[in-house]
Formats: C-alpha cells, sequence, structure tokens
C-alpha cells in the first residue's frame, strides 16, 4: 500500500460517514433539541448523559471527559484504530474508493483494496462452510484433537480449503471476483490455482473485524508444501509485519485491561481466549517485531511512563530463550511493562488447556516475570556462578546486552538485576559494564584500536603478571630453599595456585620425594616440555632477599590466605542466590561453611601480619 491517502478521498469520507449514524453503532443516543443528541460517554463511567453529538457539525464533545473530534477521531478512540485504519472503515461502509498516493504518484487502482477485503470476506465465508464437508474429516479430527468442538470451530470462524486445486476460484469467479482481485488478495496463484489447499485455516483480521488474508496448516502428509504452517502473501490488505492473529477479539479487552498476551500460534490464542485471558494474540508467519511492538503500544494508549504490560508465553528451550532476547534488545519499542510467562513442562497454551484445565492457562500468565529477569537468569544459566571466572564472564555478557539499552534508567535497573542473579557486588558489575561501554564506544574521537598482542601459550604464566606474582614468588621460594618448608609445604594445597602452570609445578615438586639432588629431580620428572621450562625459569630467575623459614612462613600465609578469599567470595555469590524459605537447610549449612573459612582468614592474616 502507498503512503497515504488522498486529501479530497479524507474529505469525501468526513462528508459521506454522517457522525450520528456511526456513534449510534456503540452509544444509545437521545434526541437533545437544537439538532443534537446525547447519550453515556463511551470512553469514561458516567451516569448522566454529557456525550453530545451535533451532526450538522459533525462533531462529538463529552463535558464530562472533555473528549471531542469528528466521525474519523470517534472511530479511531472507540476502535483502538490508526487514522488510516479508520478512514478505510468508514469508506468501505459509506462506499468511499480511496486513492493512495505516495510522493503525488498514485498507488493501487482505485476500489481494489474494498474488493480485496470482500473477497476474503467471501473466501472465509466459503472455508467455513467447507470444514462441515465430507472431505473435512481430517481437518475436523485436528481440531478435535486440540480440544476444539464444532461450536469452537465456528466461534473462531476456522475453515477448510478443499484439496480441488480450483474449488475457491471458481466459487469467488461466480459470484462475480475477477482473477485480478483474487491474485490481489492472494487467494490464487499465478496459474490460477487455489492458493490454499487442503489446510486448516483462520481468518486473520484487522482491529475492524475486516479479513485481510488468511493462516493454514498442514494435515496431510502428501500435501506439496513441507511448511506446516503457510500465510496469505502479502497484499494490498496484508502485511505480516503489522498483523496479529485475535486481534479482532482482543483489541477492546487489550484496551480495557492494558493488557496484550503474546503466543506463538493459532490454537494457542483459540486456547487462550476461551481459558478467560482474552487479551491473547500471535505474529502471522512471522516472529515478532518493532511495527508490532508500535501497534500493540497504539492500543493501549501512550501515555508518559510505564502504561500497561506485554507477557509473552514463549517456550523454555533454545529456541524460545532466543526469541525473548530478541524482544528483549526491541524492548525500549514498549511503552509497556515487558513480562514473560513460561511454563515449567513446556507445554505451549493450547498443550496446557488439554492436559490441565484452561485454569492452568490463566495461572501460566499469572505467574509472569519481568523480560530482563527472565534474560538475565538465562545469562546465570550459561555459567558456572560458584567459580568467580564464571561470574565474571556472564557479567560481561550482560553488560554486553545492557549497554544496548539507551534508557538510562532502565540501565540502572537491569544491572541491579544483574548483580543479584549472579550474586555479585553491584560496583563490580558496574565496572564492567562501563569497561564495555568504552570498549564498544565510537565516534570520530574514539581511541584507535590496541595492538593485538601476540598468542601466548596458556599454560605459560605471565612473568609480569600482578596477579600471579605471589604465586610465582612462593614457587622460587619452594625450588631454591625448599628446607625453608616444613615436610607438608606449610599446608599449601593445588587449590592456592590459580594459574594452571603455577598449579603443575607445584603437584610436580609434591610429587617427588626430597633427598640430594632434589631440584634436578623436579626438572626430568616433568612430564612435558613447558613443564620443564617453567621450573628452570623458576630455579633461576633472582629472589629480593635471602629467605628464612619466618619470610616462607608469610609467603604461603598471604597465598592461602587468598584462596580462601576467594572461596569466602564463592560463598556469599551462592548464599545471596539461595533462597533462604526455599533450602533453609542448605542455607544454613552454607551459613555454618561461611563461617569457618572466615575464622581461617583471621588466623592466616595473623599469621601474615607476624
Amino acid at each position: 500500500m502507498a503512503g497515504r491517502i488522498n486529501e479530497e478521498d479524507i474529505a469525501s469520507v468526513r462528508e459521506r460517514a454522517r457522525i450520528d449514524d456511526v456513534v449510534r453503532d456503540y452509544v444509545m443516543l437521545r434526541n437533545a433539541g437544537s439538532g443534537s443528541f446525547k447519550g453515556l460517554c463511551p470512553f469514561h463511567d458516567e451516569k448522566t448523559p454529557s456525550f453530545t453529538v451535533t451532526p450538522a457539525r459533525g462533531f462529538y464533545y463529552c463535558f464530562g471527559c472533555g473528549e471531542g473530534g469528528d466521525v474519523i477521531n470517534f472511530l479511531m478512540r472507540q476502535q483502538n484504530l490508526g487514522f488510516q485504519e479508520a478512514v478505510q472503515m468508514l469508506a468501505d461502509r459509506f462506499g468511499v474508493e480511496l486513492r493512495m498516493e505516495d510522493d503525488g504518484s498514485p498507488g493501487q487502482p482505485p476500489g481494489l483494496r474494498k474488493r480485496v477485503l470482500e473477497a476474503n470476506e467471501a473466501a472465509q465465508a466459503f472455508f467455513a462452510e467447507q470444514l462441515e464437508s465430507a472431505e473435512a474429516v481430517e481437518a475436523r479430527r485436528f481440531l478435535h484433537g486440540r480440544d476444539f468442538d464444532r461450536a469452537v470451530a465456528q466461534q473462531f470462524v476456522v475453515g477448510y480449503a478443499p484439496r480441488h486445486g480450483w474449488a475457491l476460484h471458481q466459487t469467488l469467479n461466480a459470484q462475480g471476483f475477477t482473477d485480478d482481485v483474487l491474485k490481489a488478495a492472494g487467494l490464487i496463484r499465478d496459474g490460477g490455482r487455489d492458493f490454499f489447499t487442503g489446510r486448516v485455516l483462520w481468518p486473520i483480521r484487522d482491529s475492524a473485524q475486516a479479513v485481510l488474508g488468511f493462516g493454514a496448516r498442514r494435515i496431510f502428509d502428501d500435501d506439496r508444501l513441507p511448511a506446516k504452517y503457510i500465510n496469505t502473501p502479502e497484499s494490498p490488505v496484508y502485511k505480516k509485519s503489522t498483523v496479529l492473529y485475535g486481534l479482532d477479539m482482543a483489541r477492546r479487552e487489550i484496551g480495557r485491561k492494558q493488557q496484550a498476551v503474546i503466543v506463538e500460534g493459532y490454537t494457542d490464542v483459540m486456547a487462550a481466549h476461551l481459558s478467560g485471558v482474552e487479551t491473547a494474540v500471535a505474529s502471522c508467519g512471522t516472529a515478532f517485531g518493532d511495527d508490532h511492538a508500535r501497534l500493540l503500544q497504539r492500543l493501549m494508549g501512550t501515555q508518559g511512563g510505564l502504561h500497561g504490560e506485554v507477557i509473552f508465553t514463549f517456550d523454555g528451550d533454545k529456541a524460545g530463550q532466543a526469541a525473548a532476547l530478541k524482544v528483549f534488545k526491541g524492548d525500549q519499542n514498549f511503552i509497556s511493562q515487558t513480562y514473560v510467562a513460561v511454563e515449567p513442562t513446556g507445554l505451549d497454551p493450547c498443550d496446557l488447556r488439554m492436559q490441565q484445565g484452561e485454569a492452568a492457562v490463566r495461572e501460566l500468565v499469572a505467574r509472569r516475570i519481568p523480560l530482563y529477569q527472565f534474560v538475565m537468569n538465562n545469562i546465570a544459566k550459561s555459567y558456572d556462578l560458584d567459580r568467580a571466572d564464571g561470574r565474571l564472564a556472564a557479567a560481561r555478557e550482560g553488560a554486553e546486552l545492557i549497554s544496548a539499552i539507551r534508557d538510562q534508567s532502565l540501565v540502572n535497573q537491569y544491572l541491579r538485576e544483574l548483580s543479584g542473579v549472579l550474586g555479585m557486588d553491584l560496583d563490580d558489575v558496574r565496572r564492567e559494564a562501563a569497561r564495555f561501554g568504552r570498549r564498544s564506544g565510537g565516534g570520530e574521537h574514539a581511541a584507535p584500536p590496541a595492538p593485538e598482542e601476540p598468542a601466548v601459550d596458556p599454560a605459560w604464566p605471565n612473568p609480569n603478571d600482578p596477579a600471579l606474582r605471589l604465586e610465582r614468588d612462593t614457587l622460587k621460594l619452594m625450588l631454591q630453599h625448599p628446607l625453608t618448608f616444613d615436610a607438608a609445604w606449610n599446608s599449601v594445597q593445588e587449590d592456592d595456585f590459580m594459574h594452571p602452570g603455577y598449579r603443575a609445578v607445584f603437584t610436580l615438586l609434591s610429587s617427588v620425594e626430597f633427598g640430594e639432588g632434589w631440584a634436578d629431580q623436579v626438572r626430568a620428572s616433568a612430564g612435558n616440555e613447558l613443564v620443564a621450562q617453567l621450573v628452570v625459569a623458576l630455579l633461576v630467575e633472582p629472589l629480593l632477599r635471602e629467605p628464612d623459614e619466618t619470610y616462607s612462613l608469610t609467603h604461603t600465609a598471604h597465598l592461602q590466605l587468598l584462596r580462601i578469599t576467594r572461596e569466602i567470595a564463592d560463598l556469599k555469590s551462592k548464599l545471596q542466590r539461595t533462597d533462604p524459605l526455599k533450602d533453609p537447610a542448605g542455607h544454613r549449612a552454607q551459613f555454618a561453611h561461611l563461617t569457618q573459612l572466615e575464622m581461617k582468614r583471621k588466623q592466616l592474616q595473623q599469621v601474615g601480619l607476624a
């Protein structure tokens, strides 16, 4: 469809569409004298009529809430429609052919949109009638298998497309629809065959009840099209990125409840509505996108601040998590608060209704959690949060994701959530976010990228790394002056060494019995060349001073103190992630262990100070 409606045609719509005729569809009007009518305002609750319609001027106004405008404004407000939708709806009703223009050039032929909508309406009636035919037994079996009886099928106007490839084409030709109109509507293919054959069909309507197209599901194994679902191709009235199945049924409730529930399929929409979740809709043939978000935003209102809620019922599998991540990145398109409702068993709303009843579907929506919390939890599940490096990696991934959000107030909220999920200090998470922001920042004044450092074998530690200095100095003391340690190496353990290279050296020297030529035996016993070279480096590297037992004891005490400090940080993180109400025994055990570690740390600190 071209960009805008011809201004003369809009004026014709305003002229032909009598405002009192349109308002009477929604409001009981009574004569108020002087050519005016009064009724109860449809936009706010009132007991005394203050809503006034003046046909001669073509305006309405409510003296109670201040709402007012012309016939187009009324339909937009009452039906939650956009301007073009309202104009098109009135044009269809009052017989005005709209000309679409884009930069002055004509758009689609005049009257084509109206004929396409009429053809779709006729096709809907044809498909619904065919569902009662003898050929449609498999379609009825499909619906019955999902606990949808005949009454439900009629309620949702579910239909069936015959396997005969010309049935719809011939029927609509006989009703006066030309092939050009049927092709434009996407009801027949270029060769003349019906677009849909041998499938269950759902009509996809806009918020004004007009049939825009259809969604169809495969039910026969020998269907020539392998896709489980196919949809109407793009047409003058159908654009998959802007249509939502179920919007015609959910529109009023979405506006009233300020809520929209996004499910993944046609049967899920049916199950949700039958279960009392009357705000359920689904995207058609495409993922939920920015245009869908803007449509829902308009339906729920555009007041400032967070307004209403959008709830996604994603599956708990990887595909569902990926879909949630995509929505999270586009969350700034919502004024609404965004939530996720995931059934722990992995059932979609249709299967959930069949297996556990309609109350379970309502409960699914009621158990919603904020979208950002769902995303953060999934990041946390990808890492071992009992390890400091796992928490750091999770913080970096979360920071990368959060950095894409433009709203600074949301960024701060998400960082607090991330720190709680990971069991990390908020300042540490903020530092990671700041580092990522600096790395990803661009612009003409951005610093040039740092030159890449040459690749280093991870088994060979950097001798200048300050974080590993204590590990290196302690091993130098052990190799060069072993007699300053007791037989158990002052209770040093493998876990006291963070770098795998240093850990391998300590394991090696602990395994060689002390005696004459001990250092040479350690080097000769190395299992690989890297460890042997590292032993040599540690043997020849000079010490800062001549050591004694106190000097070596201080080093090992500090080394163990670092390990205990890491264990305390890990345990505090785990405690922060453990709910004392859900797991009281586990919480008590972790707290007792933390107390023991704190006592050990104090002992080591005293040794280090001594």
